[in-house]
């Protein structure tokens, strides 16, 4: 039995499309770049972001620090709450607590934010822990975030703890701690790319996402 769940925010628990390409397509306009198919920047959802703006439009160090803050001034009028739970998840979460398990969540987006979106959707008590990046870019790779939301857990046994994402760096942190890693096929990971990261568990919907955490092992 997983007794202590980790959880993602983008594409895991919430769907944050709109915000985060809209606030993206913001940041490209204001380096003097257009991309009006906001298809185009879903991978943009999960990493973190100083590192999407090198990996896909190779911006150098100070460059993609300025498309950084460009996008946070965006979000952090608009961009946060374009975005929605997924349905089912707030049913899923109130029966894992109703269960007994402690509850966190690990996010590479900056803890503010993190905070302002699970409290402006009512799901900030669900969580025992909420862990995020730092404004400073600190924090930011899943592997770190992962290490401090169990530093605050202090799991007796990582056999009973899960981590649960729709993106290969959610299953990496998980790997990087040795437990459980749960990819989400209904988020932002490109076909293939949860099995290629070796994903102990795939859900298809958060109904399967339930039956896989709320099962004896």
């Amino acid at each position: 039995m997983y007794d202590y769940i980790l959880f993602d925010l983008d594409g895991t628990l919430t769907d944050p499309k709109q915000g985060i390409t809209g606030c993206v397509q913001y940041a490209l306009h204001k380096m003097g770049i257009e991309e009006p198919d906001a298809d185009k920047l879903t991978p943009f959802i999960g990493p973190p972001l100083l590192d999407s703006f090198h990996e896909f439009y190779g911006f150098n160090e100070e460059q993609g620090w300025q498309a950084t803050e460009y996008y946070r001034e965006r979000f952090r009028v608009t961009g946060w709450c374009e975005n929605e739970v997924y349905p089912g998840m707030e049913r899923l979460l109130a029966d894992l607590k109703a269960s007994g398990k402690k509850l966190a969540v690990a996010s590479s987006k900056p803890q503010e934010f993190v905070e302002q979106i699970l409290v402006h959707f009512g799901l900030r008590p669900c969580f025992d822990v909420v862990v995020g990046s730092g404004m400073d870019g600190t924090r930011t790779k899943k592997e770190d975030v992962v290490e401090e939301a169990l530093r605050q857990l202090m799991p007796e046994n990582y056999d009973a703890v899960a981590m649960v994402g729709d993106r290969k760096f959610d299953i990496a942190g998980a790997k990087a701690y040795h437990i459980a890693g749960i990819g989400v096929a209904y988020g932002y990971a490109a076909p293939g790319e949860l099995e290629e990261a070796g994903a102990d568990a795939i859900a298809e919907t958060v109904e399967e996402l339930g039956k896989i955490l709320l099962q004896q092992r």
